[in-house]
């Protein structure tokens, strides 16, 4: 793990700046990545609308689980350094891939979820929004009467087009992308970075391994997250 001076130089030299975070960021707090067909999400993929369709209660129940294993796991220290990093730029913002909450909990304010939250729900018929809701039995909108489910992202969905407009503003308009603990393999995230770049900005990746976007940016830091970035932090004091 080596942080050059070059790449400190210019994230000191930054005002504002934005962080692309994936699931290598919470792996440290123990929660499994989606990738790969083992261990806790061995028989809960696919998380799809056909499968919700098919077995309502059955895709709530694991939502369940799924929450109550994130909701005993703790920020790292990855995010807190993201969140120490606000005062350091006169604007910064972490736009993630995650639906854990735990840049929230760690004290980041401005947090843009590509794949929606865990703890928040939504009517499958209208929209409307709901907080955390923890019945076991699927629940059932008080203003249609649709079925509710949580409002994350499921494979084959898009995005919500709200947040993928405001992440590519900032790709679009801050000095400094942070890329950390994502693939690079799923769209349209995967394509942030690279708006990043062809608009400027210093891309700097952090990983624990090479990924496909690695030779498209202009830094790479491969080791844990978790320690990298408390040093990243560190050194820009």
């Amino acid at each position: 793990m080596k942080i050059d001076d070059v790449t400190i130089k210019k994230i000191k030299n930054a005002k504002t700046a934005f962080a692309l975070t994936g699931a290598g960021s919470s792996a440290p707090s123990g929660i499994p990545t989606f990738r790969g067909n083992e261990g806790f999400w061995k028989d809960k993929t696919p998380f799809s609308l056909d499968a919700f369709n098919e077995n309502p209660q059955k895709v709530w129940e694991w939502h369940l689980e799924i929450k109550e294993m994130i909701r005993k796991k703790s920020p790292n220290p990855s995010h807190f350094a993201l969140a120490k990093m606000q005062s350091l730029f006169s604007n910064f913002v972490v736009v993630t891939q995650n639906i854990d909450n735990l840049h929230q909990k760690a004290g980041s304010n401005k947090v843009i979820e590509l794949h929606g939250n865990i703890y928040r729900n939504r009517c499958n018929d209208c929209g409307k929004i709901f907080g955390e809701i923890k019945t076991k039995k699927i629940p059932e909108c008080d203003k249609c009467g649709g079925l509710i489910r949580p409002d994350v992202v499921w494979f084959g969905e898009q995005l919500p087009y709200k947040a993928l407009i405001k992440a590519r503003g900032y790709a679009q308009s801050s000095e400094i992308c942070f890329v950390i603990g994502t693939s690079g393999v799923v769209q349209p995230a995967a394509s942030i970075p690279l708006i990043s770049r062809e608009h400027g900005a210093f891309v700097i990746e952090i990983n624990m391994e090479k990924t496909i976007l690695s030779e498209h940016l202009d830094c790479s830091i491969f080791g844990d997250a978790s320690e990298i970035l408390p040093e990243l932090y560190e050194r820009l004091l």
